[in-house]
């Protein structure tokens, strides 16, 4: 590798370097320690000291040093980690640097010119590797050093490296840590005792950073039931959040099989950079904090203060600008936020230089005005070109103007809503789409009512709107204190259905696709898919007690929303309980708000809930275990089993507490979510539980807990609803014993939850939540892997040590398909809807290096075309994959079969299939989830076929013809190859062959006694004699058998039926033998963990 030409004195290295060769201009040197008498108390020292010194240029074995005759200055040029690669460079610059160095006059002109050639190396070498780092060339260094201690493929991408400890025991060890794609890394060398550790990042069960007396700050790894702790780290959070991004990275990609299309840096895990990492994790919380679209990315950050002016200060915080949005946060405590639509602006004013001050005029005759920003003019044009303003020097002075006109264009659009949509190009609303709340069609206020519910209702809906006069309205809406005591309170019926589209970041969503509903709505009404049959199962139980859904007119809204969004997002499709959320957004939103509030739900503000494993609120429940140990010490003392509250606590996540509170109730929860997050329904958790704690504790076991939550559930009230009892739902059960119990009012509950635990930090939350998710997804695989074992283990032989090694390398060989390319057939045809045995299964080329390193005589070795006969025989339902359960039956048989099947195994391999597989080695019969019709009827079939599958009888197998039978005595010989009883088996095989021939010669006469000489054709002859023939080198079969099928004249077709081959065979007592011989899957298991990835490699 060459280097940086970095200045060394030579004297101060006379004990640690060789001098191998040299010339006038060029010195090639190697380390003491290594190479010819490289051992003892010299080795040791040097390697120690190379791994503690951090470049590659002072560790490397080989090196080569510039210098000139009349100076005593030497300058580093190149490395190199073995003999080879230093003489390349040695003998490249003897041929293109020697000659042309004589010309030069003065040493000072022959340095700069080598020092500029090998720069000019370099620069030519980062355009071909493609490094994008701050120091590219001790990035290189470390790429050197990390592709020779690992081993690892070269397409495997290093992120970036830390020196650190790691703990053996009590026993620090000094080295270093490499982060990539796939793998975490360590390596340390001291004193000659090495430690090497490569984990996959898919296979890490738990991290976080920990303290504890021994180490202040660590960094915990779990996996495969060990605990690994990193520290004395220089920047721990930095290694950290790496750590934490590639983590979570890898489980996208390969549990969750997501292809990152919209996120350019992540998309390619071959170009994968710390900085592309550290860019994706600050968009993630930019997003989640201001509840923005996917597609928005944090561009740039300026410190600022804001002028507030109901309260007539200047707040500190920081301006957050994305393609779309301006955003403010403050940072003093006052937690107020601002988010500004780009298209909500209509000028930008800059009123005074000496201040730093800008000033954004918005619609609604208002403004917001920053100061003190560092690079106020930059923010200026950088806003006015995302609003299509022009920054012309006349700008400020005509803000008025363009503000006066803007707004009264506003006003008249407000006066003729119909010019909106012509201006847009908004569709017509599709006629079947409602546009009012289903609660304005069956629960219209009265004005003229003046009952104290009523009045009530008026007096909050007057307390918003004084808060929407100091504060403003709609998307750049000052959200402070103030707003969250009103959400607590209670939000007015009249304004729930805005407040929630403005608080979910709804109301952006659809801003920006106008006409978007009504399109998906026509295009997927009358799709019949499996979501869709979900669907209409059901639309009658989602909240049947409501007047709405008991019409054609509620039923008929919920039926188009769940569709549409099931289009949409056929990942998800549909799962229970998006139809409960879905009745309660129906009822406060009109539809097409429904829609998109449902969208925020699902996809932003609780991720991952509603698949199939509903690994987001499992994550949750496992978060709200962990609040309970930190808050509710009490009741983890009584309770130490913390599961029970997992499994009651699901259908609070899942329904936002809709399915257990009276829907007067519930509705205030749900406020309290949109505005706060998951973090509302982790409060409100903690509360219930405070609430019933003496009931909890006193209580003797699971069922009587459920039933003393449920009996609190059913008295919770909402005093203040203004809802007839027609419309508020009844106590379910047990009305007699739960009058006589307290009512609860749900604003109280609310209230204390905040209360008590409303210094709970949303940050901390996603935190716990990214610490919690290995955790969860890990347990989930584990709980898979065991029913996958369950089900195999009855049908095979192997050990359950055994099924267990193999299911680990079957599954690492899936996800090998996966680790270098976004373009794997696993990925690209993934079915998340198939039961736990298909999730994980191997495509030809995975099948083909698997079952090379695990079958026991070398079955394949060297032909491909049994490799795709091997697949496509144990492929049973032609799929184009073959499942673990497959995969085991088959070396079930070859290592614990009796004679016959492993013989049938065998005869029936030389039987190739009728087709190929197509390219990409995939053949998907399953339908995509949420988008293709399923057909019920093909899988009950299957199912019984399986069901009442009788075992094949011999008589059953085809017969083989020539060439099938040429190969498969190829196959046979290959077998015995360095068996120790080899020459004794070649001579059974050549036995068994030339009886076969003979019988079949004898057996032709008798059919054609007319035509005698054409009985014993030379042909079939020549082909007895060739197969007769015991070679004894397997890696040449060729020379074997001659004769191809095609050369054998079409009249002497012969064929031998599987009988007629086992009978021969059982006459040879060393064959019966050798097929009979117990094998031992053990050492070729061993041997499969260290090869794999080089199996991959040398692919």
């Amino acid at each position: 590798m060459w280097l940086k030409p970095e200045e060394i004195l030579l004297k101060n290295a006379f004990k640690l370097w060789v001098t191998e060769k040299g010339n006038e201009y060029f010195v090639l040197q190697r380390r003491r320690g290594y190479g010819e008498g490289g051992g003892g108390l010299t080795g040791l020292l040097v390697g120690t000291l190379d791994m503690m010194l951090d470049s590659t240029s002072k560790v490397a074995p080989f090196r080569i040093l510039h210098q000139t005759p009349d100076s005593q200055i030497y300058w580093s040029i190149a490395c190199g980690g073995t003999k080879e690669e230093i003489n390349q460079h040695w003998e490249w610059l003897e041929k293109n640097i020697m000659r042309i160095l004589s010309v030069f006059d003065s040493s000072d002109d022959i340095t700069s010119f080598v020092q500029g050639k090998i720069r000019g190396l370099i620069a030519e070498e980062g355009k071909v590797s493609g490094v994008q780092e701050d120091d590219p060339e001790k990035f290189r260094e470390a790429l050197l050093r990390f592709e020779k201690w690992f081993d690892l493929p070269q397409k495997e991408k290093l992120v970036t490296y830390y020196s650190c400890s790691y703990w053996r025991g009590r026993v620090p060890c000094q080295g270093w840590l490499y982060l990539s794609t796939n793998f975490l890394s360590f390596y340390s060398y001291l004193l000659g005792s090495e430690v090497k550790l490569v984990v996959p990042w898919n296979e890490i069960w738990r991290l976080e950073k920990t303290s504890n007396v021994i180490l202040t700050e660590s960094i915990l790894v779990l996996a495969n039931g060990e605990d690994h702790y990193f520290s004395m780290f220089l920047h721990l959070s930095e290694t950290f959040l790496i750590m934490e991004q590639l983590a979570d990275y890898s489980i996208k990609r390969l549990f969750d099989k997501e292809t990152f299309q919209e996120e350019p840096s992540l998309s390619d895990p071959l170009q994968i950079t710390k900085r592309g990492l550290e860019t994706n994790a600050r968009n993630e919380q930019f997003r989640a904090f201001f509840r923005l679209p996917k597609e928005e990315n944090l561009l740039e950050v300026y410190e600022s203060f804001l002028w507030v002016p109901f309260s007539h200060f200047n707040t500190l915080g920081k301006i957050c600008l994305s393609e779309s949005y301006l955003c403010f946060a403050s940072q003093d405590g006052s937690q107020c936020h601002v988010i500004i639509p780009m298209r909500e602006v209509i000028g930008v004013e800059k009123p005074d230089r000496s201040s730093r001050a800008l000033t954004v005029c918005v619609r609604g005759k208002r403004a917001l005005r920053f100061s003190e920003v560092r690079d106020f003019e930059r923010l200026g044009n950088a806003i006015r070109r995302r609003c299509g303003m022009t920054a012309s020097p006349q700008h400020s002075a005509s803000t008025e103007g363009i503000r006066g006109e803007c707004q009264n264009l506003i006003n008249h659009f407000e006066d003729n809503p119909e010019e909106v949509a012509m201006m847009v190009g908004q569709k017509e609303s599709s006629k079947a789409v409602s546009n009012e709340a289903l609660m304005t069609l069956f629960h219209p206020q009265d004005a003229e009512n003046l009952d104290p519910k009523m009045l009530k209702e008026k007096m909050k809906e007057q307390s918003w709107n004084i808060h929407f006069l100091e504060y403003g309205r709609g998307t750049s809406m000052f959200c402070t204190k103030k707003t969250r005591d009103l959400i607590v309170r209670g939000v007015p019926e009249a304004l729930r259905g805005e407040l929630w589209m403005l608080f979910s970041g709804a109301v952006n969503d659809m801003a920006v696709n106008p006409g978007y509903y009504s399109e998906i709505v026509d295009q997927s009404l009358g799709t019949s898919t499996l979501a869709t049959d979900e669907i209409e199962r059901d639309l009658h139980r989602s909240l049947p007690e409501h007047p709405a859904f008991q019409s054609d007119t509620g039923i008929s809204a919920l039926r188009r929303v769940l569709t549409a969004y099931a289009y949409r997002n056929p990942k998800i499709g549909y799962c229970q309980a998006m139809n409960i959320l879905t009745s309660v957004l129906l009822l406060y939103a009109k539809e097409e708000e429904a829609f998109w509030l449902l969208v925020a739900v699902c996809e932003r503000m609780l991720p991952d809930y509603f698949n199939r494993r509903i690994i987001g609120a499992l994550v949750d429940q496992a978060v709200f275990e962990e609040l309970i140990r930190m808050h509710l010490t009490q009741l983890t003392e009584h309770m130490t089993d913390l599961t029970f509250f997992s499994s009651v606590s699901l259908s609070w996540f899942l329904t936002l507490f809709i399915s257990v509170l009276p829907i007067e109730s519930a509705v205030n929860v749900v406020d309290c979510f949109f505005y706060d997050g998951i973090k509302a329904i982790l409060q409100l958790g903690l509360a219930v539980l405070d609430y019933n704690m003496e009931g909890l504790i006193s209580s003797s076991d699971d069922a009587e807990a459920v039933t003393i939550l449920s009996k609190f559930f059913d008295n919770v009230t909402n005093k203040d609803s203004p809802l007839p009892q027609t419309v508020q739902q009844n106590s379910v059960g047990n009305n007699d014993k739960a009058s006589s119990l307290s009512k609860v009012d749900i604003s109280d509950l609310i209230k204390e939850a905040y209360e008590k635990y409303g210094d709970m930090k949303s940050e901390e939350v996603e935190r716990m939540r990214k610490r919690n998710k290995l955790y969860v997804i890990q347990t989930l695989e584990d709980t898979t892997k065991q029913n996958v074992l369950r089900v195999v283990s009855q049908e095979v032989k192997f050990s359950a040590s055994q099924l267990d090694n193999l299911y680990a390398l079957f599954k690492r060989q899936h996800f090998l398909s996966c680790y270098w390319t976004m373009n794997s057939p696993v990925l690209l045809h993934h079915d998340p809807s198939l039961a736990y045995l298909e999730q994980y299964q191997l495509g030809f080329h995975q099948f083909r290096l698997l079952f090379s390193l695990l079958e026991p005589w070398s079955l394949c070795s060297g032909n491909n075309a049994l490799f795709l006969w091997a697949f496509r025989l144990l492929d049973e339902n032609q799929d184009g994959l073959v499942n673990f359960k497959e995969f085991c039956c088959a070396l079930d048989i070859l290592y614990s079969g009796t004679f016959t099947n492993k013989l049938k195994f065998l005869f029936k391999l030389h039987q190739p299939p009728v087709s190929d597989l197509p390219e990409d080695g995939v053949i998907r019969k399953s339908p995509e989830r949420g988008k293709g019709k399923v057909d019920l009827q093909a899988y009950l079939k299957q199912w019984q076929d399986e069901i009442l599958k009788k075992e094949e009888s011999i008589k059953d197998l085809p017969r083989i013809n020539q060439a099938q039978f040429i190969q498969f005595s190829k196959t046979l010989y290959n077998l015995f190859h360095g068996d120790p009883e080899e020459e004794s088996l070649y001579r059974a095989v050549a036995r068994v062959t030339s009886l076969l021939l003979r019988m079949e010669e004898v057996g032709r006469r008798l059919q054609e006694p007319t035509s005698p000489t054409q009985a014993a054709p030379e042909g079939a002859l020549l082909d007895r004699e060739a197969c007769s023939t015991p070679e004894r080198s397997s890696d040449t079969p060729s020379a074997t058998i001659t004769l191809e099928a095609g050369s054998i004249p079409q009249e002497v077709e012969w064929s031998f039926a599987f009988e007629q081959i086992l009978a021969s065979l059982l006459n040879e007592p060393v064959l019966v033998c050798f097929f009979e011989r117990p094998l031992d899957i053990q050492a070729r298991l061993d041997h499969a963990k260290g090869a794999q990835l080089k199996a991959k490699t040398n692919k």
